[in-house]
């Protein structure tokens, strides 16, 4: 799983990054000591679960809490404190634990095996996560393209989950007037080109399906919160809360697919 550890003292966050360590080994788990910083963290990372402090000095875990559900309304917050009198507060944000400090080894275990949100497997390799704005991670690490087109380019092949799409279509989604060019098809070709270079420099080279006037993804290489959706993964379900990549208008189109299903 991902976790985020954040406590103004170092040693604090050493030490239970350690012991997250020894947990789950295959996780990846990050501590940080400035809430600011997390938050920014948090806009780029995929996230399962949030260790945090109470009483920090730029931004007291309470309202870290409530801005990290607003980015991952999924996301499990434990907060780790030693002060007790903050466990109304941590129930009223619906918390999965509430561990008081120093944390033993066993507190920790018994957290994360009673999460709120279970996570129910570990991510694939390529990540794709289309809840919320649509962001791709290789390793739980974002993706960088040269172009931006690149991006939208892949969300709208992700969403068509490895049907194919004409090179047509896919000028009709990127620019709003829809109209074909010789200009346009070159830079289709730039941002599937750069797709291509970019996966394949992480050892991906086969995540696009490439044919004359035709293109689309391989969704066998892809995790997606979408796709477990329709598999009616019980954890993707409850990710879904009526937003789905965000930032592109034509993906608006699928949300009331994603609703009905839901029963929204």
């Amino acid at each position: 799983m991902n976790t985020l550890t954040v406590d103004d003292r170092q040693l604090a966050v050493n030490a239970l990054l350690q012991t997250l360590s020894e947990l789950d080994p295959g996780g990846k788990h990050i501590g940080l000591i400035s809430s600011g910083e997390a938050l920014s963290f948090a806009r780029e990372h995929p996230l399962d679960v949030a260790f945090l402090d109470i009483e920090m000095p730029d931004m007291n875990g309470l309202v870290l809490a409530k801005e990290l559900k607003n980015i991952y309304p999924e996301i499990n917050i434990v907060f780790v404190t030693g002060h007790v009198e903050y466990a109304f507060d941590a129930h009223k944000l619906f918390a999965s634990g509430y561990l008081i400090k120093p944390a033993s080894t066993e507190d920790v275990r018994k957290v994360l095996d009673n999460l709120r949100h279970p996570v129910s497997r570990k991510r694939g390799r390529i990540y794709a996560r289309c809840f919320g704005s649509f962001e791709i991670f290789i390793d739980g690490e974002p993706v960088r393209f040269k172009r931006s087109k690149s991006k939208e380019v892949l969300a709208y092949l992700i969403d068509n989950s490895g049907a194919r799409v004409t090179m047509g279509e896919l000028i009709s989604a990127l620019w709003e007037d829809g109209k074909e060019s010789l200009s346009r098809d070159s830079q289709l070709r730039m941002f599937i080109s750069d797709i291509k270079k970019t996966f394949g420099d992480a050892g991906f080279e086969e995540i696009l399906v490439r044919e004359y006037n035709y293109v689309a993804v391989r969704p066998d290489l892809i995790d997606c919160d979408y796709y477990r959706f329709k598999e009616g993964d019980t954890a993707a379900v409850n990710e879904y809360m009526g937003e789905y990549m965000k930032q592109y208008s034509w993906a608006e189109m699928r949300i009331p697919e994603l609703n009905e299903e839901k029963n929204f």
